[in-house]
């Protein structure tokens, strides 16, 4: 059975979510755990992978010079953060299948 995440650690994941949404004024959509953790089999060292999808206001999908469709937070020995905006992640997604 895999392990719950640490209390702590979720609290913290949570806030800077909620801090990236608002910097960036976009809306989260969904967000997992990735990498090592989330496959059980985690080092001593292992840092905690989160990847999300994040939607921006409509307006910010018709300019014509689209801005990053990007987040991420430097990589640190604890987090390692990074999301999509949903017309890159279904992109990508369509391109695999």
């Amino acid at each position: 059975m895999q392990e719950r995440i640490n209390t702590s650690i979720r609290t913290e994941v949570l806030g800077k979510l909620e801090e990236l949404a608002r910097q960036h004024q976009v809306t989260i959509i969904s967000a997992i755990e990735s990498g090592s953790r989330s496959w059980g089999v985690p080092s001593p060292d292992s840092d905690y992978d989160v990847r999300f999808v994040y939607a921006h206001a409509p307006e910010w999908y018709i300019q014509l010079d689209p801005e990053r469709d990007v987040i991420e937070l430097p990589v640190n020995a604890v987090l390692d953060i990074g999301g999509w905006d949903v017309r890159k992640a279904m992109t990508l997604a369509n391109s695999v299948i």
